[in-house]
């Protein structure tokens, strides 16, 4: 069983990466966020779940070991196959996962291509029990941020990139941002856009 790697990174697209490890290259599906931190030349560490079929050996790899976890527990799901679970985390975090199944809401789920009324149904009963909403980050937002931040990610999601997507990148831009630009939804558009690059919105669409 492959379960990380960690190598440089020698090509990227929407959905993958290549990271020579040793001198080999291997080829790993990732989440949409990763490709945004996956420079070329720089080294990556990914957590990985190697999926073995008669006619392929297919590696996974997240950034974060609790999505590789959810990952797990998506494909033992009744009709959720690593694609699909894959596509779950491309426009879901761990966090809001947990939320919807707490919730017993299956629409996010149905919003993610792939995943029908009734598997969202199923991915709700069968995760029951076995996920829990994460408590507040220990980063928190500073005070009147939150608002902004909000309003810069459902821009984003307007624009075409996923839930999970906008809502880290918007994070991220407002922790690094001055408090001015904290305070103005068009200021930290613009740096959250020159963060995530111009030509990234239609990859990531549902």
């Amino acid at each position: 069983m492959i379960s990380s790697l960690h190598g440089v990174v020698l090509h990227s697209t929407a959905d993958q990466v290549v990271i020579d490890v040793g001198g080999v290259g291997f080829s790993v599906a990732v989440p949409a966020d990763v490709p945004h931190t996956a420079t070329i030349g720089e080294r990556l560490l990914l957590h990985t779940s190697l999926i073995v079929r008669e006619d392929a050996l297919s590696l996974y790899g997240f950034a974060d070991r609790s999505e590789l976890e959810i990952f797990g527990l998506l494909i033992s799901v009744t009709g959720v196959g690593p694609k699909s679970a894959l596509g779950v985390l491309s426009h879901m975090t761990v966090d809001q996962i947990a939320e919807a199944v707490t919730a017993e809401d299956d629409a996010p789920f149905r919003r993610v291509s792939g995943i029908g009324p009734k598997t969202a149904k199923l991915i709700v009963l069968q995760l029951a029990g076995k996920v829990q909403p994460v408590a507040p980050s220990s980063k928190p937002a500073r005070a009147g941020s939150t608002d902004v931040v909000t309003q810069v990610a459902a821009a984003l999601v307007g624009l075409g990139w996923s839930d999970k997507v906008a809502t880290e990148a918007a994070t991220q831009t407002a922790s690094e941002a001055t408090d001015a630009e904290r305070g103005s939804v068009a200021a930290l558009l613009r740096r959250t856009l020159a963060l995530l690059g111009p030509a990234q919105g239609g990859q990531t669409r549902a």
